[in-house]
């Protein structure tokens, strides 16, 4: 299964992702600037966190007009996987593939620390090897990670079940929207999510719970294509 891990002027867990999948799965994975227009070779396509154009205008504002935004468009209607972390969610959402918005923290404060998150639909790629209702560690790092949409959206997403991941009740970190902390798309393989995976890998790291979304990513991938999950 070949990885991409998209990189702009500012990303900069672009690293973290691509060490990820290296190290959790062992699967190919490349780094894909940001000028690239094709990205046909890749199974799943990571938008990684940072900082993207310097955060200038609103956050991922700039970056949905990089030419390879068309590429990944593309990609996502071929129904490849797609995630799309902090910045990247930002990224989805200004792309129009994902819907809604980001604010500001309410706190208007930087929050960078651990979070407690509860798996609300593990029906999808990301989370197969969740359980429903699983409570996993996974940190955030964001300073505009409130995310807002209208009622009529909201309740559009809940009857989809397209909310993947929600914070703990009583324990949401920036005032979004029902606690959502990740969403994904009506087909199920593109996910927003602003909490960071690809640093809870391990034990070392202060958490292991985010290995699980790149290993359901790849047993999805291989069941879907027939292969051996060992194979």
């Amino acid at each position: 299964m070949n990885f991409a891990v998209l990189v702009f002027p500012g990303s900069n867990c672009d690293i973290d992702c691509f060490k990820a999948v290296e190290d959790t799965i062992k699967q190919p994975v490349s780094y894909v600037w940001h000028t690239e227009t094709d990205l046909s070779q890749y199974d799943c396509i990571i938008v990684p966190g940072g900082f993207s154009y310097g955060d200038y205008l609103r956050c991922g504002a700039i970056a949905q007009f990089a030419p390879v935004m068309k590429a990944l468009k593309e990609a996502a209607e071929q129904g490849k996987y797609i995630i799309g972390i902090c910045n990247g969610f930002q990224i989805l959402l200004e792309s129009g593939l994902l819907p809604g918005a980001m604010l500001r923290n309410e706190s208007l404060k930087f929050r960078c620390h651990a979070t407690m998150l509860q798996v609300e639909n593990n029906a999808t790629p990301f989370t197969a090897g969740y359980s429903q209702g699983e409570l996993i560690n996974i940190p955030i790092a964001h300073g505009e990670g409130n995310y807002y949409c209208d009622d009529a959206t909201l309740e559009e997403l809940k009857a989809n079940n397209q909310i993947v991941f929600r914070y703990e009740a009583g324990n949401n970190p920036n005032g979004s929207v029902d606690d959502i902390a990740g969403i994904c798309n009506k087909q199920g393989n593109v996910l927003g999510m602003m909490p960071h995976p690809e640093r809870a890998v391990h034990e070392l790291l202060g958490s292991a719970d985010g290995a699980k979304m790149f290993t359901s990513i790849l047993s999805t991938w291989r069941e879907k294509h027939g292969a051996a999950v060992n194979g």
